[in-house]
């Protein structure tokens, strides 16, 4: 499945050029799927990731509860929303990498939403688009002190442990 579209752009010698065009991906995945899909898009080189703990209610059936003696209709389900902005080239990659490890084929396992994203500025530098969109190679992450993190052992919040070089 194509989820990229080049739009024509005319440079500076006035022939048409194609551009690079940028996406953002959202996800709604279950929350116990969470580490498995964070390792699958780490192993393909993603390294910024936003999450947040949301709820909503989609083709699950509503649960009922009784809570002090009432009963309780539990209407929202808790679920973890990621988003990440990339590259055309990567769209296809991190799609799949979500939709293979978030799946479980039941009901509620969440969705993926691709769309078009008009311009990303990176505040630190000043880059703009695709340049502010720099992949990492999740083979050799390092974090500000410039100690090699291992993927493999991220824990649920995102937290990294260490393993120093030398």
């Amino acid at each position: 499945m194509q989820y990229t579209r080049q739009l024509p752009v005319v440079g500076s010698c006035g022939f048409l050029q194609p551009q690079l065009t940028m996406k953002l991906i959202t996800a709604i995945i279950r929350p116990e799927k969470l580490q498995d899909v964070k390792l699958a898009l780490f192993r393909i080189g993603v390294s910024g990731i936003t999450l947040s703990r949301v709820s909503g209610h989609g083709g699950e059936r509503d649960v009922v509860q009784q809570y002090r003696g009432d009963t309780v209709v539990l209407e929202f389900h808790d679920k973890v929303r990621l988003e990440m902005a990339c590259s055309d080239s990567f769209v296809t990659a991190c799609v799949d990498a979500i939709a293979n490890s978030a799946r479980t084929g039941n009901v509620g396992d969440g969705k993926i939403f691709v769309q078009p994203l008009d311009e990303v500025v990176r505040i630190r530098t000043g880059e703009r688009d695709v340049d502010a969109l720099t992949p990492i190679n999740a083979d050799d992450t390092r974090d500000a002190h410039g100690d090699v993190i291992d993927m493999s052992r991220t824990t649920e919040l995102g937290a990294v442990t260490r393993k120093r070089e030398g």
